[in-house]
């Protein structure tokens, strides 16, 4: 791996641990094993790489949740696997606590990566389960985009509960409420 690579990946650590606040250009460059000079020669600074790092991020988090809502199986199933894949729960959604960290929020720049990938999970949820309504598995009844609203903010409240209960057992109660609320809504 390069420097460059180091360096964002030592960002992206450095970020979901400390929040943007808490990361320092130096923990960075100790992290990556890298010097100032080698840092200032790929990044103008903290805010591009902590960019970067948030971009990349937001990708993978989008493309590990696509793999489960585009798999195989019914809408319901595909957001249940999504639902219920294996998590660091305790260390809490990489982007979602970017949410928390008050220098993102005020940078526009950095908080577009943020809204897009939540904007993006909510969008597609809501696509699954607008598919299961038009395909008669779900009732029509079913509000996508208001269940699907639903589910990322009963997700991200659950990493919330989880971290401050230093146990995964609420995130999995959260879970578990959610997919009870949609099974009402499976047609038979």
């Amino acid at each position: 791996m390069n420097a460059a690579e180091r360096l964002v990946e030592s960002t992206r650590a450095l970020l979901w641990e400390r929040g943007y606040t808490g990361t320092s250009p130096k923990g960075i460059q100790q992290l990556a094993g890298v010097g100032q000079g080698s840092m200032y020669h790929h990044f103008a600074g903290k805010r591009e790489l902590a960019l970067a790092a948030i971009g990349r991020t937001a990708e993978e988090m989008r493309a590990r949740a696509e793999e489960q809502l585009s798999g195989s199986g019914s809408p319901v199933e595909r957001v249940t696997a999504f639902l219920r894949r294996e998590r660091d729960v305790l260390r809490g959604c990489p982007i979602g606590r970017l949410t928390q960290d008050p220098e993102v929020m005020a940078d526009p720049v950095l908080r577009e990566p943020v809204d897009r990938t939540l904007a993006w999970l909510r969008e597609r949820l809501a696509q699954v389960l607008a598919e299961g309504c038009e395909r008669g598995e779900l009732d029509a009844a079913l509000d996508p985009r208001a269940v699907a609203a639903t589910t990322v903010a009963v997700l991200q409240g659950g990493y919330v509960l989880a971290r401050a209960a230093a146990s995964v057992e609420p995130f999995d109660l959260a879970v578990d409420g959610v997919l009870g609320l949609l099974a009402a809504y499976v047609r038979p």
